[in-house]
Parts: C-alpha cells; sequence; structure tokens
C-alpha cells in the first residue's frame, strides 16, 4: 500500500467542501442495547436520545417499533428534537407474503419518524443456511420494502447485513442486492460488516468497487469491532467515499462492539477535515457523553480511552513533562480542550522536578518555578521514597495534595486517630447459613476533645468507615454526604504469602455534587492500608469543603 503523509496536519479527504459532509448515524439504543449486561429502560433512551441530540448527531436509531414494549414505548413518546432526526430500524417484509399483510413491517414503516432503515440479506450462503429462500426473492423482498417506504414519503435507508463477507463470497450476488436496493429508492445504501472480520485495506478495495454503481454520497459504512478495526475500518470508508457512518457511543454492542463513535467523531473533525453536523462547541461535549453512558450503565469508565479517557493526555514521564510544559504538540497529537478533555501531569517515582512543579502550581500551592525550592526537592524525594514501598500516586491525586500540602505545613489538624480496633464475629445460632458480621472501636481526639464511637458493618473496612464518620460527624457534619465508591487492593509482593505488603486504593464521591477522588493506603496489614487511605480520603474533603 502507498505510504502516506504522517504529519499532524488537517488534510481534506476530497477538494470539494460539499462532498466532505459526513452524517452521524448513532445506533446506540438499538445495536447498543444488544451489549451483554446493558438493558435500556424507555426512559433511559429518552434520556440517551437528548444527548445524542445536545451533541449534533445527525440520525439517532431508537429502536425497532413492534419488537419489545420498551422500544413501544419510547416510539410512542418520542421527545423533540433540536438538531437530530430519528429513525426507525427494522426488517424487509418476510418471505411469502406482500408488504401489506407483513405486520411487523407495517410496525416500523408506520412509526411516527421520517426515516426507515430496513436491513437485508447480501451474503447468499444467508440465504441458504437462515432463510433457505432463493436469490430472486431476496430482491423481491428488498425493493418491494424500500418502495413502501418511499410510498409513506419517507426518507429510506438499507442496511446489507453481512456485505463484506457476501461481496469477498460472491461478488455480483452482494453487488446485485445493494444495486436493487438503490433503484428501489434508498437515500442511503449501508455497507455492513456484520460479523467484524474485515480489514482495512479489504473495506478499502471493496468499496471502491461499490462506488461504480452507487455514488459514494449515498453510502454508509456500518462496522462491528470482532478483530478490532472497527474504528479504523469506518475511518477508511470515508476516506475511500462513503458519507455516512453508523456506531455507537462508547463502541457498545453485540460480542466485542460496534464501531465507537466516540472515537471516529473527533478523528473525521480534526484529523480528516470532515464536514459534520457537529459544531465546536459541540465537540467539546464528547467527554461527557461518553462518562454520562458509562454512569448510566453503572459501568467502569475507560480511564485509557482514547481521546475521552482520565489519562488520554496524561503524562508522567519527567522528560515527557518537561517537554509538554514547553510545547503540549511534543507528546500530544491535539488539544484535549478541544473534545471536553484536559491535560493531566502524573507524579510518580518516574517524576521529575517539572510533574511536582506542574502538578503544584494546579492545586494553587505555588506561583513560579522560583517558589519553594527546597522544600519541593524534599517532596520529589519523599514520592520517590513512598513509591518504592508500594505507594502510587498517579492513580491517587488526592493523597498527593495531602502529603504536598503537609509538606508545605498547611493542613489544619482536623482531628488526631488515638486507636482503632476491629474484630469479625461469627454467629451460628442453630441457623444453616453463619451470620457474619465486624465491629470496629476508633478513638480520636479533635483539638483537645477525646471522643469514640462504636459501629458495626458487613466487613471490617464497612464497620471502620463506620466508626470513624460516626466520631467526626458531631464536629463534621458534612461528612455524612461522602459515599465510599470504588475499594480495590493489590498484594504487592505476593511470594511473602499472609505477609505481603498490600496497597488499598480508595475512591470517594460527595452525594452532593458527585465529585470522586482517590486516595491510597500501603501496609503490610489490610486494615492498616485501609484506614490510612480512608483518613486521607477524609482530610482531602474537609480541606475543600472550608
Amino acid at each position: 500500500m502507498p505510504k502516506k503523509n504522517l504529519k499532524n496536519t488537517k488534510t481534506p479527504i476530497t477538494k470539494s467542501a460539499d462532498d466532505s459532509r459526513v452524517y452521524l448515524y448513532d445506533s446506540t439504543l438499538r445495536d447498543g442495547a444488544q451489549t451483554s449486561t446493558v438493558n435500556f429502560s424507555a426512559l433511559n433512551k429518552i434520556t440517551i436520545a437528548n444527548l445524542l441530540d445536545d451533541l449534533g448527531i445527525d440520525f439517532i436509531e431508537g429502536g425497532w417499533p413492534g419488537a419489545n414494549p420498551t422500544d413501544d414505548q419510547f416510539f410512542a413518546n418520542l421527545p423533540k428534537l433540536k438538531n437530530s432526526q430519528f429513525c426507525a430500524f427494522g426488517m424487509t417484509r418476510k418471505a411469502g407474503i406482500s408488504c401489506h399483510n407483513d405486520p411487523n413491517l407495517a410496525s416500523v414503516v408506520n412509526s411516527k419518524v421520517d426515516n426507515i432503515c430496513l436491513v437485508g440479506k447480501s451474503w447468499d450462503f444467508q440465504l441458504k443456511e437462515a432463510l433457505k429462500i432463493s436469490a430472486e426473492e431476496n430482491l423481491a423482498m428488498i425493493s418491494d420494502s424500500i418502495k413502501l417506504v418511499i410510498k409513506k414519503n419517507k426518507t429510506a435507508m438499507f442496511d446489507a447485513e453481512h456485505f463484506f463477507d457476501g461481496y469477498k463470497a460472491n461478488p455480483k450476488f452482494a453487488l446485485e442486492v445493494i444495486k436493487t436496493a438503490y433503484q428501489a429508492g434508498a437515500r442511503w445504501v449501508v455497507l455492513c460488516d456484520t460479523n467484524g472480520g474485515s480489514l482495512p485495506w479489504e473495506v478499502k478495495e471493496i468499496i471502491s468497487e461499490v462506488k461504480k454503481i452507487i455514488p459514494g454520497k449515498n453510502l454508509g459504512i456500518h462496522c462491528h469491532n470482532d478483530t478490532g478495526n472497527a474504528v479504523a475500518n469506518s475511518l477508511v470508508a470515508v476516506e475511500a467515499g462513503v458519507r455516512q457512518v453508523q456506531g455507537t457511543i462508547n463502541g457498545l454492542g453485540e460480542r466485542c462492539g460496534n464501531a465507537n463513535l466516540i472515537s471516529i467523531i473527533p478523528t473525521l473533525a480534526l484529523k480528516m477535515n470532515c464536514q459534520l453536523g457537529i459544531k465546536n462547541n459541540q465537540l467539546k461535549n464528547l467527554v461527557k457523553v461518553a462518562n454520562f453512558l458509562d454512569d448510566l450503565l453503572n459501568k467502569e469508565t475507560d480511564k485509557f480511552a482514547p481521546y475521552v479517557g482520565k489519562y488520554a493526555f496524561a503524562h508522567k514521564g519527567g522528560l515527557h513533562v518537561s517537554a509538554v510544559l514547553k510545547n503540549a504538540q511534543c507528546y500530544e497529537h491535539i488539544n484535549p480542550e478541544l473534545i471536553g478533555n484536559h491535560r493531566k501531569i502524573m507524579v510518580s517515582n518516574q517524576a521529575g522536578r517539572s510533574n511536582i512543579v506542574n502538578r503544584l502550581k494546579e492545586i494553587g500551592l505555588i506561583k513560579n518555578d522560583q517558589q519553594l525550592n527546597d522544600k519541593v526537592s524534599d517532596l520529589i524525594n519523599k514520592v520517590k521514597e513512598l513509591e518504592a514501598i508500594g505507594y502510587a500516586y498517579d492513580s491517587a491525586d488526592a493523597s498527593f495534595e495531602i502529603l504536598a500540602k503537609k509538606s508545605l505545613s498547611i493542613v489544619p489538624n482536623f482531628f488526631e486517630t488515638l486507636s482503632f480496633r476491629c474484630v469479625d464475629n461469627k454467629i451460628s445460632d442453630n441457623k444453616e447459613q453463619p451470620i457474619t458480621f465486624a465491629e470496629a472501636i476508633v478513638k480520636i481526639k479533635i483539638a483537645n476533645k477525646k471522643t469514640m464511637a462504636v459501629a458495626e458493618g458487613i466487613g471490617p473496612v464497612n464497620a471502620l468507615d463506620k466508626a470513624l464518620k460516626k466520631a467526626l460527624t458531631k464536629k463534621y457534619p458534612q461528612l455524612k454526604n461522602i459515599i465510599l465508591s470504588d475499594y480495590k487492593v493489590r498484594i504487592l509482593n505476593p511470594s511473602l504469602g499472609t505477609s505481603a505488603i498490600t496497597r488499598v486504593q480508595i475512591e470517594s464521591q460527595d452525594k452532593i455534587t458527585k465529585q470522586k477522588w482517590t486516595t491510597i493506603g500501603v501496609s503490610q496489614n489490610i486494615i492498616d492500608a485501609s484506614f490510612i487511605a480512608m483518613q486521607d480520603s477524609i482530610i482531602y474533603f474537609l480541606l475543600k469543603s472550608i
């Protein structure tokens, strides 16, 4: 394949600005709903649709009218859109009956939307093995169904299912299928890599042949990610002339997922110079959209996701940071603020002076490099000493901030822990299932006043968390808003068995503001490590609330 210029410059994909308009089709509400563990309610779908509308997506596939009660409820209560258009999905008429006698097709075509996307087979293997019908009947099903959509004065789209596999097996048949849909009046003919097995150079070569019978302005691409190439295949399809791209938010979808629009959108806009329906101010919503969907699904956000991940623009090595602070293009392919992300300078044993100084500037402890030179050097050494025994401040910003402020002697003495004790109890009580619970006792000192609190929990960490907050809430009632949102344990030297050093990382959240922060504790005793991280979490929250 010919080599291309790899410089980070905007290269128009075509000479004509009009030809560069690419339409985005989101299938999160239908294809994304087929993801294992994902189950959208009608209200969820309305919320997501509004989010996609705010982003500026051209077409939002709402689902399959008549297929299930959730989709029926959604289509009966479609929200009003400002930027996008809804599309209903369905299949062509069944074999052996007319369009007018097919209730499933009628439910789709008669839905209250202006765009209808129908799927049909384009691989002759599927006709023989799945549908048991002739090629002639398959073509008639496609033509009849598309013509019915046109008769209803709606925009017709045709998803050519298994197109790339079909083309590789029998190009004449696959081309005849899409030609039939196009001649019947389909505005968009969408080429589907349904099994997700095609590779970018195959996609490009096949599309070059398809364009001989259907113009690129009428072609779409729909890729699955079974080889990890869904985004690449979608982009190379656009380069080859396709002008509609289908995908889902965060790559949701059956098996390995669909093409990830969160990666595709900024690449089209910022690197391929495509004209999209998404404006620059809407592009900044990408991080928000990606994170919102994960939160809705109670799914852990991919911190390393391209463009939108928490660490997508994170810099850890001292040499990298020094260069980035002079000119961000040294180690960043775009300005992260363009898509709503931001640069993150990590602090770790890999860090040099630049990392520490920049982080101190971010949290407002110093204004320039000349301030606090000796203490900054001491802090760098302290970080490296602590990370040598197991701390990891690159993933625990809150604990680093406390460490830095303590090094500068500006952390108020909110409380002092005098002691804590934790006991596990198991009560059989002649029951089939014994009851296990933990009891914790915490003694602290606030100012000159000592206090003690006792609490029970489902385990020692839960009991300690309750006891510590119970002892502190009389003085600091705002602590009742803190919840422990994540808890991770890692054994650092497993060869030592039960005497190994344990690292505990706690993510806490403010129930009111939804702000999250991460703290860390390290000890040979897992309860002690947990308590260290817990204390840091509370101190960080109190620092932010005073």
